[in-house]
């Protein structure tokens, strides 16, 4: 439990509608409801919701391979935000993909998100290269990003 009530659960089936509205408010290329379904039934994917007595929060997305663990999206709902619901996510992902035995956690983040880039570097990411328009709709570099175990 985290403070604020909230709870973080394994995704469900129940999740997808909320999960994909919110991909919506947050990305300029959101997943659709079906790519994330998909997810429920993919053994490399390890997808978990924030709750709280008001309802969903937010989610993470990782997919482990061969060891490695990739962070595909983190989103918390706007009025949500600032009450600890993507710390408590990413530190829960991160200590599911230890215990599973990937060496390190991934990802790649907008150049200009510098509240993101503060957030991970506060939880132990490091810098480590760079994406060249690597995203769309604006287009912009990513920095890389990984917390080794």
């Amino acid at each position: 439990m985290l403070s604020g009530g909230y709870k973080i659960v394994p995704m469900i089936a129940e999740h997808i509608g909320d999960i994909a509205a919110l991909e919506k408010i947050c990305f300029s290329e959101p997943w659709s409801e079906a790519s994330l379904a998909g997810e429920l039934t993919n053994s490399q994917a390890f997808f978990l919701v924030a709750v709280c007595g008001e309802g969903f929060a937010g989610y993470i997305g990782v997919l482990e391979i061969c060891g490695e663990g990739y962070i595909t999206n983190v989103a918390v709902h706007p009025r949500h935000r600032r009450r600890g619901v993507a710390s408590g996510l990413i530190k829960a992902a991160a200590g599911g993909a230890k215990s599973r035995g990937c060496a390190f956690l991934t990802l790649e983040v907008r150049a200009g998100n510098a509240a993101a880039i503060s957030l991970y570097s506060k939880l132990g990411f490091m810098p480590e290269g760079k994406r060249k328009n690597f995203y769309t709709a604006p287009v912009e570099d990513a920095v890389i990003m990984t917390l080794r175990f």
